[in-house]
């Protein structure tokens, strides 16, 4: 591939079935949707965790979270491992940053050339509540915020999301054709629209003011489901606050207008990717960290492994990708580290990218290597024993530690209602997936050494009832902003 700059927009939550371009037929979001329009869709793509610090710490390094050991929200990349945009600023080419990157700190040296307002875990701790993970997992205390804080209005994270698209156009608009020896790149990375619900009116008001599906399931969530995710909703009980279906609905319109606030501020990057006419000479890929469960099952927020949750929006556009490519074969965020690297130029692109688990998604968009196992894995709040994926094909395998599996064919039933792991036709499925998970890693084994790491770092943050009495944020702050512990 000739190199090219390369824009990359990562939003944070956004689950892949609510924009236009993957057929939600009530949100609107144009700007992606032309987006997708002239380059390539991907409709079974995977974050590597469904949660932020680990899923954001394993896209930088190209590795899986087992791999860099950033197990949870508590455990932050801090640039003690190689990542993209140390290797690319190490060969020359500028690497800059601006919006969230859920790192530890910016006094750490992140790998970017230029970094700014950088949104880190807060102290440089983080979430460390959720390294209690025995029997006894306390409730979160910042759950109300779900329910509470949706409706209409600015947010801090709308704020800083209006900060961050202004500083991108500037950059492009005044800095980016001061470095034309070798391809730059620019990781804008919003913060809609992860929660708080909060949706500006303009936004919010056009999906409040018409009839709104129930969530998928909704009507069934007083009903028992698997134990791991009853262990995940007993401890951030999200749905307790949602004492009527007014309440509900506020809560979709606050993330539909905070959809289509999202598409605004892509849009806004890309018109001025265009008025510096850089566009013909620039990449884009949009995606965002994690999915979002939106009341499916009367589940909110993210971690587990439902599609509302692990899967992700995909989007890669420009120069030597095909328009309006649509790809089902299966893949995870880290199939980007290897375009990235190479799509910038890096000479030895092929043999600093050999040790990473991802693929060549040039290929994938070509129609190769079809035949391949996707993973994804958490280990962090809300869970007493890990979770693994894996997705083949059509089928898809959810492996608990001390759990039953599940097994979906995603093909046959792609909303996830019937589960095949109990069924005696599927038991040769089970095997195969079950063997693709373990040429990954140990499961138990590596469900071990991430409560080793945990109770370690508990023990040095003073324990376990201190770790408790510090309380929950609920969503971190961004910059400037002062946390509001419960």
């Amino acid at each position: 591939m000739e190199p090219k700059n390369l824009i990359i927009i990562m939003s944070d939550q956004h689950q892949r079935r609510i924009s236009g371009c993957y057929g939600h037929d009530i949100v609107k979001t144009p700007n992606i949707d032309r987006l997708a329009a002239r380059g390539a869709r991907f409709e079974a793509a995977y974050t590597p965790c469904p949660v932020c610090v680990p899923a954001r710490a394993s896209f930088a390094t190209g590795k899986y979270v087992h791999q860099i050991g950033c197990w949870d929200n508590a455990t932050p990349f801090h640039g003690d491992h190689e990542s993209w945009h140390s290797l690319l600023r190490d060969r020359g080419h500028q690497t800059v940053s601006i919006g969230k990157l859920h790192f530890r700190s910016d006094e750490d040296d992140n790998g970017f050339s230029d970094e700014r307002i950088g949104m880190h875990v807060i102290d440089g701790e983080g979430d460390l509540l959720g390294l209690v993970r025995d029997e006894d997992m306390p409730k979160r205390g910042g759950s109300w915020k779900m329910a509470k804080m949706a409706g209409p209005g600015e947010s801090p994270y709308t704020l800083y999301d209006r900060e961050i698209a202004a500083r991108a156009q500037i950059w492009l608009r005044e800095e980016a054709q001061a470095f034309r020896d070798k391809p730059w790149v620019l990781f804008v990375s919003f913060v809609c629209p992860h929660f708080p619900l909060t949706a500006p009116p303009d936004y919010y008001y056009p999906y409040y003011d018409q009839d709104l599906p129930s969530p998928k399931l909704y009507d069934q969530r007083d009903q028992p489901l698997h134990p791991w995710l009853e262990d995940y909703r007993s401890t951030f009980a999200y749905d307790e606050f949602f004492e009527t279906p007014e309440m509900v609905k506020r809560a979709l319109a606050g993330y539909l207008g905070l959809c289509t606030f999202l598409d605004d501020n892509v849009g806004n990057v890309l018109k001025a990717l265009d008025d510096a006419g850089l566009t013909d000479e620039t990449r884009v890929i949009y995606t965002s960290d994690h999915g979002d469960n939106l009341g499916a099952r009367g589940l909110w927020g993210k971690s587990n492994m439902y599609e509302e949750a692990v899967a992700v929006p995909l989007i890669v556009a420009g120069p030597g990708v095909s328009e309006g490519s649509v790809i089902e074969t299966p893949t995870n965020l880290l199939d980007l580290y290897p375009l990235i690297v190479g799509g910038a130029g890096a000479a030895d692109a092929a043999t600093v990218t050999d040790a990473h688990p991802g693929g060549d998604i040039l290929k994938i968009i070509s129609g190769e290597d079809t035949d391949r196992a996707v993973f994804s894995e958490y280990h962090a709040m809300g869970s007493k024993t890990a979770a693994y994926m894996i997705r083949k094909g059509p089928y898809k395998l959810v492996h608990y530690v001390g759990y039953e599996p599940q097994l979906f064919d995603l093909g046959e039933d792609p909303e996830e209602l019937n589960d095949l792991a109990r069924d005696a036709n599927a038991q040769p499925i089970l095997k195969d997936l079950t063997d693709e998970l373990n040429a990954i890693l140990d499961p138990v084994a590596v469900d071990r050494q991430a409560k080793a790491d945990q109770a370690t770092l508990m023990e040095a943050s003073g324990g376990r009832e201190a770790v408790i009495e510090r309380g929950d944020l609920g969503f971190s702050p961004p910059p400037g902003v002062a946390p509001d512990f419960n």
